[in-house]
């Protein structure tokens, strides 16, 4: 059991940490793109894609990055009591809140993925199954396979409209490593109650 905490919390956290890095440098981006709209509108014709391309950019900004977030601790805290009690202490009582997490981040992945699969065209109420459809269709016919269990793909009611599938993507995967990240924490706490290091 060590061992494989060992290995999944180096696995999970050194993956995060790479892409938390990365992620951080996404404030420069905004930044260009809200410049770059300034600009626009003061000396040119306005854009119509920077304050939406803006948008998408915060959301991948805080969805990415909110696994290395978890990792770094830097979450708001209450710090009344929980400054006070010993490390074992303090594991326990965060192994007891990881599974809060765990079942929020839960609900929140299985609502990006109900939004993703109707960004796609899929209306009904299976969307596991749909998903096993389009993947099953892309694996045997390619992309023209695919194409056929796609229906009318979401776009934005903007005057830009751009499609939202690739921001609900972002969602997905920035959930399901915030819900990986959330599994290292706890086995970190269980490591922690058993007195080992990690």
């Amino acid at each position: 059991m060590l061992r494989f905490a060992r290995g999944y919390i180096r696995c999970v956290d050194g993956f995060n940490r790479g892409l938390g890095k990365i992620i951080m440098w996404g404030v420069f981006v905004m930044a260009g793109i809200l410049l770059w709209s300034s600009i626009s509108k003061t000396f040119f014709n306005p854009s119509l894609w920077t304050l939406e391309i803006a948008q998408f950019a915060m959301v991948a900004y805080y969805i990415l990055g909110g696994p290395y977030s978890i990792q770094l601790g830097s979450n708001v805290r209450m710090d009344l009591f929980y400054a006070e009690w010993s490390t074992k202490k303090k594991a326990w009582f965060d192994a007891f809140t990881v599974f809060l997490l765990l079942f929020y981040l839960g609900v929140l992945l299985y609502g990006a993925l109900n939004s993703m699969a109707y960004s796609l065209g899929y209306f009904g109420k299976e969307p596991f199954a749909f998903y096993w459809d389009l993947i099953t269709a892309f694996v045997t016919g390619g992309p023209d396979g695919a194409s056929e269990k796609l229906g009318y793909i979401e776009r934005s009611p903007t005057a830009w409209r751009p499609y939202l599938w690739p921001v609900k993507l972002v969602m997905v995967v920035g959930f399901f490593l915030m819900l990986l990240q959330s599994v290292s924490e706890l086995l970190k706490d269980i490591v922690t109650i058993k007195g080992e290091e990690i």
